[in-house]
């Protein structure tokens, strides 16, 4: 098995764009490639096929590479969880919280997973393509970092370094990683890429010949950015507004909490037409709204409290008695209910506190978490979508279900419905055109129209169009000679 790990100058320079790149690129070389990550730091989770939670971006580099996502792709999941510190997902399964001085203390106690998963997989796949953390060169986190030169030292692998041009100083971030990258590892580099360009690529074009006097690894090229082809961001809370927003129509306003989570699920949206999706954080901005998403949360009680602290629960229960649906998806639904109760402080801070009583039921939160995959169906339409959370909610009134789900052969009810509030626990809720539809609808927005097709399909050919722009732009001489040498 071969190793290819992928670097990055900093946080969000693109690390996790061209791991998913490559993976396409490589599984359309008729390669056997599947994607790695040993410690991520995200709230944004998946739910593999047998129950486990790792980052969504190896889930999404898993189905670029034309895998199931599994557990061994991303063994250490941190979840920041506030005054908590961060819940520690191991193989899948929570294992508590855990301060940041206390987890690097485990750091060799945790090495052994690592090593194990990366052991399983030289016997899976032809290429492991591996993820970094960061920036591989921390002086002060070197010796305790287990997602960047750790894992290449161990398979013997190489690595590429990605920098992001939008920050500035890119030959900075370049040549400063270099030059503090240990020499028995810049040897290993089969080049660097500067991503993320926007504007004529001819005014860099004298790149190369600069990084080549200052830098002993090849200068692959840049990657101009396309707002086109990106699949989600790992990190909701650094990615670019304009890439998580559109600005053509009637206002469908989405809750920025201080705690968001798995903010993927705004993206079936951002491709349709006649709707103007926002992330908001003031209550002013829900003056003209005529949708509002209240989305996941690693904070329940704590993000429950910011919006009352400013406003905007208040500004959400005006503008439900005014007609304007509301819809909370997994900690986003826990709100809209009538009590959120945990007494031991299991997800936060022990506390009883008032929902915002828009949903008949109240959720109570319990050490064990809902971890799990189901088939969604609304009206004839079928799709996969997931649960994590923890806290366990039950109807104190009857109330309509939202839809229905399918899990181990059975058909059930799931969700809220009250007229125009919708709540509910899945992930995955708006891949359904037909739910955007009537969503859509009751929100008055006469201009809508869904993007129509598969969600799925979409994506797959986004992941190719990735594959397209690493072959248009950069030198992939070297990759293939490492993976066919």
């Amino acid at each position: 098995m071969k190793a290819i790990s992928i670097l990055g100058t900093s946080s969000n320079s693109g690390k996790s764009w061209f791991a998913t790149a490559l993976c396409a690129w490589l599984r359309r070389k008729g390669i056997r490639v599947a994607p790695f990550k040993a410690q991520n730091m995200s709230n944004n989770s998946f739910v593999t096929w047998d129950g486990g939670e790792i980052g969504r971006a190896q889930a999404v580099q898993a189905e670029a590479a034309g895998l199931l996502p599994t557990t061994d792709m991303n063994p250490i999941l941190l979840k920041p969880s506030g005054a908590l510190g961060s819940q520690l997902i191991l193989l899948g399964e929570a294992q508590g919280h855990i301060k940041a001085a206390d987890y690097y203390k485990k750091i060799e106690e945790l090495w052994p997973v690592v090593a194990g998963c990366l052991e399983r997989w030289k016997q899976q796949c032809d290429v492991l393509v591996l993820e970094g953390a960061g920036s591989p060169v921390e002086l002060n986190l070197m010796d305790r970092d287990m997602a960047n030169l750790r894992p290449i030292t161990h398979l013997d692998g190489r690595w590429v370094l990605v920098a992001d041009i939008e920050r500035g100083g890119v030959f900075a971030q370049i040549v400063g990683t270099s030059e503090l990258m240990p020499k028995p590892l810049l040897s290993k580099g089969l080049g660097i890429v500067v991503n993320k360009f926007r504007g004529d690529l001819s005014l860099f074009s004298e790149a190369g010949a600069l990084f080549h006097q200052r830098v002993p690894v090849p200068y692959l090229g840049v990657l101009p950015f396309r707002k086109d082809l990106q699949p989600e961001s790992e990190d909701s809370l650094c990615q670019a507004a304009e890439e998580q927003q559109t600005a053509s129509g009637e206002k469908m306003a989405w809750i920025r909490f201080p705690h968001v989570s798995n903010s993927q699920d705004i993206q079936p949206w951002l491709r349709d037409e006649g709707i103007s999706v926002r992330w908001i954080s003031q209550p002013k901005d829900l003056d003209d709204a005529r949708i509002i998403v209240l989305p996941g949360t690693k904070d329940t009680i704590a993000d429950l409290r910011w919006m009352r602290e400013t406003g905007l629960a208040d500004a959400v229960i005006q503008a439900a008695r005014r007609g304007v649906p509301v819809v909370g998806i997994c900690g986003g639904l826990q709100m809209l209910g009538e009590l959120l109760s945990d007494p031991e402080g299991q997800a936060g801070e022990a506390a009883h506190v008032a929902g915002l009583g828009l949903l008949p039921f109240k959720t109570v939160f319990q050490r064990d978490k809902e971890v799990r995959q189901v088939k969604a169906r609304w009206n004839d339409e079928e799709w996969l979508a997931y649960e994590i959370h923890m806290g366990r909610t039950e109807g104190t009134a009857v109330c309509t279900p939202l839809l229905r789900v399918r899990e181990n052969g059975e058909w059930k009810t799931e969700g809220w419905r009250a007229g125009k509030i919708w709540g509910t626990y899945l992930h995955g809720l708006f891949e359904s055109a037909t739910l955007r539809e009537e969503l859509a609808r009751s929100g008055g927005l006469a201009a809508f129209r869904a993007t129509q097709g598969n969600w799925r399909e979409h994506l797959q050919s986004v992941y190719n169009g990735m594959a397209d722009l690493l072959d248009a732009h950069l030198d992939m001489k070297p990759f293939w000679h490492y993976v066919a040498d």
